[in-house]
């Protein structure tokens, strides 16, 4: 019979010193991790305090939150951001409707393969972003040439990572479907979808990173709003303090939706086991 008292008697004992140190362990671990960035700032405001890193090299630190912090007092950095998104939002959502219609007709189909792949596999090998000055002859220099790039360069690892997910479903699985009287719609929403979801949202999470990546380039061209045009008339008049708070704006916007896209990750595949190391 286990002893209950005894139990509580060792839960509520406290920790050796020994015990102490190891939970500490992990926290200083993680802190530690801290004393590089902090170093490179030091030494690169104490450069820049010096004289041997100029301003129109490399903005100090502290100009660089004194240039952040005019922009956003200003409006002018949240209405750029606005736009920016927008453009993003409006790109990708046209990448994820294509990639995922091409992927499911190439996936689910012999013939929809033969026809579709092998053109989307040669303009895969192709450097998108030198596409922009082409984007400019056809579409003009609004905002059709910079939603495209954003598009045209997303739709390739939505659709990739969509059509190597549906490829790599067991097919036991869609004739277990059919035995059960399921049609094509029924397995494609009760089996493809869901055994492919995680090699979509995979494609998702790349394809945003590479969403503000070709909107870095396509608003410094002709762009007259956005965080682009911020960065090409900071370029023009040499303030670099306020070229790299727009890069940083460019960072945490990546990193934020990436991170949304984590969140839903872990809500729509919740029903997977956890792994952990």
């Amino acid at each position: 019979m286990v002893d209950t008292r005894s139990i509580g008697q060792a839960l509520d004992r406290p920790a050796t010193p020994e015990l102490r140190s190891q939970r500490r362990k992990p926290r200083f671990g993680s802190l530690s991790r801290l004393v590089s960035p902090l170093a490179i700032l030091v030494l690169w405001q104490l450069l820049s305090v010096s004289g041997l890193l100029p301003p129109r090299v490399l903005a100090s630190p502290i100009q660089i939150v004194a240039a952040g912090t005019k922009l956003i007092a200003s409006g002018e950095l949240i209405i750029g951001l606005g736009v920016s998104f927008l453009r993003v939002v409006a790109g990708f959502s046209i990448a994820l409707v294509v990639g995922v219609s091409l992927a499911l007709i190439s996936g689910l189909s012999r013939f929809g393969e033969t026809v579709i792949d092998p053109p989307i596999q040669m303009l895969k090998a192709m450097p998108f972003l030198g596409l922009l000055p082409l984007f400019i002859l056809w579409f003009g220099i609004g905002e059709v040439p910079k939603v495209g790039m954003v598009a045209f360069g997303c739709v390739f690892p939505i659709y990739l990572t969509l059509h190597g997910g549906i490829r790599g479903i067991d097919r036991k699985l869609i004739e277990a479907g059919k035995t059960l009287g399921l049609g094509t719609l029924g397995i494609v929403r009760h089996i493809v979808i869901p055994g492919a979801l995680p090699s979509l949202l995979v494609g998702i999470r790349y394809g945003l990173s590479v969403a503000w990546l070709s909107l870095v380039v396509g608003e410094q061209i002709n762009a007259s709003s956005g965080i682009g045009s911020i960065m090409t008339y900071a370029r023009d008049f040499l303030q670099t303090d306020v070229i790299v708070v727009c890069l940083l704006v460019y960072a945490v916007m990546g990193l934020l939706t990436d991170g949304l896209v984590r969140i839903i990750e872990a809500y729509a595949l919740r029903w997977r086991p956890a792994v952990t190391a």
